[in-house]
């Protein structure tokens, strides 16, 4: 993380870097909450039309999904590991079909010298799972 982000609480510091990019910006990703002892953060991200799987079916595209998982996972291992991080592999399962404001329970499952894995959960409005995924990201050099 930059110097001037330090003094800041995670979930500002956090979301300053997700703001810091255009494509999350856009996806109006938010941060929600970090829990640096339990290694977890949690995301939300709204339904927008040009999200939609179908026109008229109010559904999310997989692709969108996909990029709240590789984005919560990825922003959680940076704020546990407090360096920066890069996408080396993703999966995403879909398990049903997902509508309104969707949230992301990303848990850091383990941040090494060179390479972390996180696992994320996406719920819908209603509570309910409607995908799953796994990552597995670079870390930055330490200075």
């Amino acid at each position: 993380m930059s110097s001037g982000t330090d003094q800041l609480d995670p979930v500002t510091s956090l979301q300053q870097q997700c703001d810091a990019s255009p494509f999350i910006r856009f996806a109006a990703i938010r941060v929600l909450s970090v829990d640096m002892k339990a290694q977890t953060a949690r995301f939300g991200m709204p339904f927008r039309p040009e999200f939609e799987r179908g026109q008229g079916t109010g559904q999310f595209h997989g692709g969108p999904i996909a990029s709240l998982i590789d984005t919560a996972g990825c922003m959680a291992l940076i704020a546990v590991a407090g360096r920066g991080a890069g996408t080396v592999d993703f999966r995403t399962d879909y398990l049903r079909p997902a509508t309104g404001e969707l949230q992301a329970q990303a848990r850091v499952r383990r941040a090494g010298r060179t390479m972390g894995v996180v696992d994320v959960d996406v719920t819908d409005a209603a509570g309910r799972l409607v995908a799953t995924g796994r990552g597995t990201f670079f870390l930055e050099a330490t200075a």
